[in-house]
């Protein structure tokens, strides 16, 4: 008797493959030439990212140094997130992008998967998942005249939900050298420009009134609106900016009882809204004060008194809690059991970050990491 061929619909088909990781989807796209197509429509991208994100699917990167001073190389290293590989490191990522920088580069995001790298005058984009990487073109936007020396600021990444687009906000600073034949006083002042990933092309935009500083710990893009810390005329306060009216904005602080002087704030995204953690700048044994804007701040909860660890680093799966430890050693949080578990991997003092991200197919047009000389070393024990 002949076999009875069934044939899987199409749709039922792009269902069941909108399930799978990047890599599998990466050697699909031999099978044939309408699989190919149909993984680079937004629809099916959206769709791959919505499962991810409905299934928790989260995928772990630790930006390090290992050397004796700031000024060593950094790296990143992708963490194990399979269940009983207690996090360890996979393989470590090498980035000429890194190693050009004169300060250690920030790492904004994600955001829907990709990353922003930049440090002075230089950006880029990055796909982890699909190892898609893009320097941005250099601004063309107009310095004022006579200006002696320009230096770039802060920077967000985010995506404008009605035209499709990523963007990127920047912050610059120009200044004005002294000249006492002329009569002119050393001064400065400020621009803000916004890349479009569509145009590939930086604009001018209008400054807001305060001034964001710092650098992001955790991700501060939050549902189309990226947060700094700033700084009014006689305040701190928080700045966002909105992606899709390309307006800025600002909001208070949450009234935690204390002052920046004493104690440390850090903007997060929690469970897709508006975060902030707070902590003592001084003592061993230190605690957490969670934070969440829902219309108004409230304490979410606090993690009382936790001996032997430096700083917060991300909260993870079911709410643990990555930390440094004072020996900077990567340590993770229960604060159901408050167990406080050592990984093992180790670094330069406060040089880690945690970046946890849902795996992306969105594309940035950039080119791929073999081509930017990006290298991925598998990692044994020893190179924790």
């Amino acid at each position: 008797m002949p076999e009875t061929r069934v044939e899987v619909p199409e749709m039922v088909m792009l269902e069941i493959l909108s399930k799978l990781p990047v890599k599998s989807l990466t050697r699909f796209r031999c099978v044939c030439k309408p699989w190919r197509s149909s993984f680079q429509t937004p629809h099916f991208i959206t769709k791959h990212q919505q499962n991810n994100l409905h299934n928790n699917n989260l995928n772990l990167l630790l930006k390090r140094c290992q050397g004796n001073t700031h000024d060593d190389i950094y790296y990143l290293s992708q963490l194990s997130t399979e269940k009983g590989q207690n996090f360890s490191v996979q393989h470590n990522i090498h980035l000429p992008f890194f190693e050009d920088c004169w300060y250690a580069p920030v790492v904004s995001g994600p955001c829907n998967g990709l990353l922003c790298l930049h440090d002075a005058d230089k950006v880029a984009l990055w796909n982890p998942s699909t190892r898609e990487f893009k320097t941005l073109p250099q601004s063309t936007v107009q310095r004022p005249p006579l200006v002696d020396s320009t230096s770039f600021g802060c920077v967000g990444i985010g995506f404008d939900s009605q035209s499709g687009d990523y963007k990127v906000v920047r912050f610059v600073t120009n200044y004005f050298e002294e000249n006492e034949d002329e009569g002119l006083m050393g001064d400065w002042n400020h621009q803000v420009e916004l890349y479009s990933l569509k145009s590939d092309s930086w604009k001018e935009i209008s400054v807001p009134g305060v001034q964001p500083y710092g650098s992001p710990l955790f991700n501060n893009y939050v549902n189309g609106f990226y947060y700094w810390q700033a700084i009014g005329d006689s305040d701190y306060l928080i700045l966002s900016f909105d992606m899709v009216n390309e307006k800025f904005s600002t909001l208070p602080l949450p009234e935690f009882g204390g002052s920046l002087a004493e104690y440390y704030l850090e903007l997060l995204d929690f469970n897709g809204l508006l975060g902030a953690i707070v902590y003592p700048r001084e003592g061993t044994d230190k605690s957490f004060d969670l934070w969440v804007m829902n219309g108004s701040w409230t304490k979410q909860f606090r993690i009382d008194s936790l001996p032997g660890v430096e700083r917060p680093l991300g909260f993870w799966k079911n709410g643990e809690l990555f930390l440094e430890s004072s020996d900077h050693e990567l340590v993770l949080f229960d604060p159901s059991t408050r167990e406080l578990k050592s990984l093992g991997i180790h670094a330069y003092q406060e040089t880690m970050q945690i970046i946890a991200y849902v795996e992306s197919l969105v594309p940035i047009n950039g080119r791929s990491e073999r081509e930017e000389l990006i290298i991925r070393r598998p990692a044994g024990d020893a190179s924790n």
